[in-house]
């Protein structure tokens, strides 16, 4: 497979091994604040940013909503490696951007004023800059297009859409929400209430009970996660997930346990809200990231201040 027109390999942070690390990949437009910048590039074209990011190279870029999460990721690098010095099994964060490396600049120069320990940064000029996703080793790809979500869903590696909000940022350690169907699981068991309402998926769930749900898009990003968090005590781990499903618990959410426990992945807590809203519970544990496809759910979550990405699912 074919490089990107440039990459850029930080120097000052440690390159990690992508066959062991956990690959996380972020556009530009995710981790910073580049709303304004955008707004003039689809009003005045691509040379007119171009100008504009070069003559502000040394201005850094406000966080943008997953920057908290890569700040939290750092966290627990740190927290394995005082652990383990020799441990492989570490984050790795890499940029992709559609920025030309001169433009590039003020992204790089961002990152190092904020001390993000971002290993590579990707600058592609394809227009479906997901090709390169599996090459790099990415095990989760968060951006601010969907339609590179989709590529990246479609590719086979979990992605979700980074809407611009404003974060409360949370403290550490690292906190991470799954919703249950069509993000950790299949969308099976949606399809059935879709077709056949409430109870016929309750007796389809109560009919599938000792049967595992299909694989979801982010179940791969959660085992890895599952893995790291695996190295810790409970007591002290940096790593806390959380299952926050509409599903009830009592008629629908045996069958989900249990396929967690087929698959070996822990989960710290599970909230079965039986259809209520998620934005109380999510302000209570005030995650760095909530993952949901559903976006009344994004929507409550970015209304308490949660950083939200979606997984669309209809890609």
């Amino acid at each position: 497979m074919a490089e990107p027109e440039s990459t850029v390999i930080n120097t000052n942070v440690k390159q990690k091994d992508p066959s062991k690390a956990l690959v996380i990949a972020v556009t530009t437009r995710a981790i910073f604040n580049l709303e304004q910048e955008h707004k003039l590039y689809l009003e005045r074209g691509k040379e007119e940013y171009t100008r504009h990011q070069e003559a502000n190279q040394h201005k850094p870029l406000p966080p943008g909503t997953a920057f908290a999460f890569i700040q939290a990721v750092q966290y627990v690098n740190k927290k394995m490696l005082e652990s383990n010095p020799a441990e492989k099994d570490l984050f790795d964060i890499l940029v992709l951007s559609n920025n030309s490396p001169e433009s590039g600049v003020r992204i790089i120069n961002s990152a190092k004023h904020y001390g993000l320990e971002i290993s590579k940064f990707c600058f592609v000029s394809d227009e479906d800059s997901t090709q390169y996703l599996k090459s790099h080793g990415v095990k989760l790809f968060l951006s601010a297009d969907r339609t590179d979500v989709c590529n990246a869903l479609q590719r086979g590696v979990s992605a979700a859409l980074i809407f611009q909000q404003e974060v409360q940022a949370p403290s550490t350690p690292l906190r991470v929400v799954f919703d249950g169907d069509a993000v950790l699981f299949s969308d099976e068991t949606d399809q059935i209430f879709q077709e056949q309402g409430l109870e016929g998926a309750v007796q389809y769930e109560r009919a599938m009970e000792a049967v595992p749900m299909g694989e979801g898009p982010l179940k791969t990003f959660a085992m890895h996660l599952g893995k790291m968090r695996r190295k810790f005590s409970q007591e002290k781990s940096p790593i806390r997930t959380y299952l926050v499903t509409a599903r009830s618990g009592r008629d629908m959410g045996i069958r989900a346990i249990k396929t967690l426990r087929e698959w070996g992945l822990a989960i710290d807590e599970a909230f079965f809200m039986d259809g209520a809203p998620k934005g109380p519970i999510l302000a209570q544990i005030q995650p760095h990231i909530f993952f949901d496809d559903g976006l009344h759910n994004i929507q409550g979550a970015q209304n308490v201040g949660v950083p939200s990405a979606w997984v669309p699912p209809c890609c």
